[in-house]
């Protein structure tokens, strides 16, 4: 599993999908604290095409209904999670607004070769630091890449018809039009350090 996951077990509850997943409450306490402070890491794992943000840790205590909290540790560590932190936001900016374009600067690179593996997975990776930018921004926990920007559509401060703009980049990538995805990813990025500029 890795030691952001730890271990668990997908299940089916009553016809529902159900993911388990156990979580040291020693080491949570450790990131809650850590995301307040204004750090934060990633790190490679399975299931996470775009990474693990330690940040994670604390948007599952955020957001989480605790079903069982005897002692009330789950309730006092969602206690510190808002508002969100300021620190939060700035660490989260600064890890992934620059590699937003560094991405598809990479992506380009590959464009004379022709070698889609390269462009489609530095494209997702530009996607993928826009969700995380778009979240910090509105202060929103990202506890997963799934549906992340489709959910970041819907935020006040985010990229004017984000979600068509998004299925055109996988479109023209399909399509073998990948000068064109470029440029509607960079178009994407200046949307978005537009808004960072004017908070």
């Amino acid at each position: 599993m890795g030691p952001w996951i730890v271990g668990g077990a997908w299940l089916a509850i009553g016809g529902r999908k159900v993911d388990l997943l156990y979580r040291s409450i020693d080491e949570v306490t450790d990131i809650v604290g850590a995301c307040r402070n204004g750090e934060i890491s990633m790190h490679y794992q399975p299931g996470h095409p775009h990474g693990f943000c330690s940040a994670i840790w604390m948007g599952e205590i955020a957001l989480c209904r605790p079903l069982h909290d005897p002692d009330g540790l789950i309730a006092a560590l969602k206690a510190k999670t808002a508002p969100y932190p300021p620190a939060l936001r700035e660490a989260l900016l600064r890890r992934f607004r620059w590699e937003i374009l560094f991405a598809i600067e990479n992506a380009e690179l590959a464009l004379p070769r022709g070698d889609s593996t390269q462009i489609a997975g530095c494209a997702y990776r530009a996607l993928a630091c826009l969700a995380q930018v778009l979240f910090a921004l509105n202060g929103q926990y990202l506890i997963n890449e799934k549906g992340a920007l489709a959910q970041a559509g819907n935020f006040p401060m985010t990229v004017r018809d984000l979600a068509t703009r998004v299925a055109e980049v996988w479109r023209q990538i399909g399509a073998g039009q990948h000068a064109t995805a470029m440029q509607t990813l960079r178009e994407l990025d200046s949307d978005v350090q537009k808004i960072c500029r004017a908070d």
